[in-house]
């Protein structure tokens, strides 16, 4: 009978910290099937600067993940996470200004990607800050666990956001899509205020350098199979519309549906038969579902493959965050998220606008192709991981 007992702990443990992160990424999931039709049709820019808007949130968040990791492990999550939260409110200003300018559509532009830039600094002390908060009140066994479910909050997000967005954004215009991204984030700082703080641990820390080159293997593994989900998000809605389909949110919504599902039922995988193993399998799924939209005739050809990529997307970052988090001590553990997720960070960053280019030399699905074939190196990564694995006691000497 005792055995039943962590579950539920860890459940009440995580679930506030899984509802902050829900509505502070809310406002990416209402923004994220906006964005691309905004720029393109509203701005009237093609898809490299679409991918650009896109890809300066991930380049915000890949140059303030160390200082995101620093904060949290020195200061404490808590504060991290309010930090994040008070950024992202102020990128919705700035949206609001980008409106405002709407007639003037290169300065429009510009000031959309500062708040882009800011609202990626604040998801990075967001997620970092949570993630660490969540693995310093559960137990080590439960790594995986705690990168998963928390990160299921944030798709949950996504998945809610997406539809919610596109409602929003047909009815009232990106106005309202500014000003969700401004409220949101200060409707839950009454939340954080409520959560009991974790004290930092008073050892020395690592500096980011050493932990990047203990975790840039797990790193690069994530990078790759991220590519499938850069994709997903940020073109599937302009294939939906140069094909004539209708409701191109639904990609959206299946993949996170999906990758909600795969955590619910899958999530302790990578505890129980290691994470490199989980991530092979994991990053193969996507790799097919990337596929299966290159290959779309249909639009159910379309979300099926979407929500193949979430699936397998779903397990891949976990997979390869329990590596991660094993190759680092305890009093490290967000900077090793912070320079872990750095890595997804930056091949965002640059995938979007690079994917870009590919829809604008060629056809729109080609796009996808690339980036099977990308994720697909994912699995080799998780294959090396197999073939060279380390102790937690070799990972701390």
């Amino acid at each position: 009978m005792q055995e039943s007992f962590p579950a539920p702990s860890i459940t009440a443990t995580l679930l506030p910290i899984m509802g902050v992160v829900f509505v502070g990424f809310l406002v990416i999931g209402v923004a994220m099937p906006v964005l691309p039709l905004h720029v393109h049709d509203g701005l009237g820019f093609g898809p490299f600067v679409v991918g650009l808007v896109a890809g300066s949130q991930f380049a915000a968040s890949l140059i303030s993940r160390p200082l995101a990791g620093h904060f949290s492990d020195a200061r404490g999550a808590k504060r991290g996470v309010i930090v994040g939260l008070l950024g992202a409110a102020v990128a919705g200003l700035l949206y609001l200004l980008s409106h405002a300018l709407s007639g003037s559509p290169l300065i429009s532009v510009v000031v959309l990607l500062a708040g882009r830039a800011l609202l990626g600094g604040g998801e990075s002390f967001i997620i970092t800050a949570a993630v660490s908060w969540g693995l310093a009140l559960a137990h080590s066994s439960n790594t995986g666990k705690v990168i998963a479910w928390v990160g299921s909050a944030m798709f949950a997000a996504f998945a809610i956001g997406a539809p919610a967005g596109s409602a929003l954004y047909a009815g009232y215009g990106f106005a309202a899509i500014s000003l969700a991204t401004t409220l949101a984030p200060l409707a839950v700082l009454p939340l954080v205020a409520l959560l009991p703080a974790v004290a930092p641990v008073k050892h020395v820390r690592a500096s980011f350098v050493e932990v990047v080159g203990a975790v840039w293997v797990p790193g690069l593994g994530s990078a790759l199979g991220s590519v499938g989900f850069g994709a997903v998000t940020t073109f599937v809605v302009l294939l939906f519309a140069a094909r004539g389909w209708a409701n191109g949110w639904a990609a959206y919504t299946a993949y996170a549906v999906a990758f909600i599902l795969a955590r619910l039922f899958f999530s302790h995988l990578a505890d129980r038969i290691g994470g490199a193993k989980v991530a092979l399998v994991c990053a193969a799924v996507e790799a097919a579902g990337q596929a299966l939209i290159w290959l779309a005739v249909r639009p159910e050809m379309a979300l099926a493959g979407s929500a193949l990529t979430g699936f397998g997307f779903s397990l891949v970052y976990p997979g390869f965050g329990v590596e991660a988090v094993r190759r680092v001590p305890a009093q490290s553990r967000g900077l090793a998220m912070g320079a872990y997720t750095a890595f997804l960070d930056l091949a965002q960053g640059l995938a979007s606008p690079a994917l870009g280019l590919i829809a604008a030399g060629s056809r729109l699905n080609a796009l996808f192709l690339v980036s099977s074939a990308t994720v697909l190196c994912a699995s080799l990564v998780a294959w090396w991981l197999i073939a060279h694995p380390i102790t937690l006691e070799g990972a701390q000497q």
